[in-house]
């Protein structure tokens, strides 16, 4: 039996959306976690977007990602009617609104893991067992510290804590979490550039536009954005988990997928010119 390539490729396609929607989820699991012990007397309105950031952030970015698709790839010229561009139009601000204030919140996470200070009287980890302490173990996520994980945390014999929380590491370990953060707001950040861009693509090729130099400086800014993505990802691989790695490389693939898809649909135009 012989399989259509083209179905193939739809098929791979779609699994790469569906998995970036699992991660929503996935990142809603770790945040909750991480709220419990950060904001032990509940969360204020304001920190909303602080403590849920990347759920926040990934929700957003599925459902601009899907805006895209269809806008690139599934609906052709003669369904932009009035009422379907403005819908787009729309779901894509609320979906902007959404990404800038996540945005805000790696800034806010990325201040909080710099505000610390010693944790004094304190050589053992162990002498913090019952006394509901937690060890964090990489940026955003923490473990209980028990009698059975105390020794494994760490060999040093100084700390420091977060301040307002109960939650400890120690200073390799705290460089790695204020690196993690760091990469966490520029890739943030790059993103909201490339998105930028492909928004500026998007319109210019709905008006036959996308040509000459305009695509120049767009092919030549966006290879120099997805390689800072890239690092990012390897950064990940590195000194991150695996779930941060993973859902960095996967959101590469799938707007390798709507840079292909405006590939084709430019060479649609110019064949209907021509």
């Amino acid at each position: 039996m012989k399989i259509d390539g083209r179905v193939l490729y739809q098929v791979f396609k779609y699994s790469i959306y569906a998995l970036l929607t699992i991660n929503v989820f996935v990142f809603f699991g770790e945040e909750w976690l991480a709220a419990r012990l950060e904001y032990p007397q509940g969360i204020a309105g304001g920190e909303f977007f602080k403590a849920y950031a990347a759920t926040i952030d990934t929700a957003a970015w599925v459902v601009l990602l899907l805006m895209f698709e269809l806008e690139t790839y599934v609906l052709e010229d003669r369904h932009f009617t009035r009422t379907v561009q403005l819908s787009l139009h729309t779901l894509r601000a609320v979906c902007y609104l959404f990404i800038v204030s996540a945005f805000y919140g790696y800034v806010v996470d990325a201040a909080y893991v710099y505000q610390t200070s010693p944790l004094s009287g304190v050589s053992d980890l162990c002498a913090l067992v019952g006394q509901n302490w937690s060890y964090a173990t990489t940026f955003g996520e923490y473990a209980e510290i028990t009698a059975a994980n105390c020794s494994a945390f760490s060999t040093v014999d100084t700390f420091v804590r977060f301040d307002g929380v109960a939650a400890v590491v120690d200073q390799p370990g705290l460089a790695a979490i204020q690196f993690l953060a760091m990469v966490d707001v520029a890739n943030a950040g790059v993103w909201l550039l490339v998105v930028l861009l492909l928004e500026i693509d998007v319109r210019l090729q709905a008006k036959n536009r996308f040509e000459g130099m305009a695509l120049y400086l767009s092919t030549a800014a966006k290879i120099i954005l997805y390689s800072v993505l890239a690092l990012a990802v390897v950064a990940w691989m590195l000194t991150g988990d695996f779930v941060d790695w993973w859902d960095a490389f996967l959101w590469l693939v799938a707007f390798v997928f709507i840079e292909l898809n405006v590939f084709e649909w430019r060479q649609e135009s110019h064949e209907r010119a021509a």
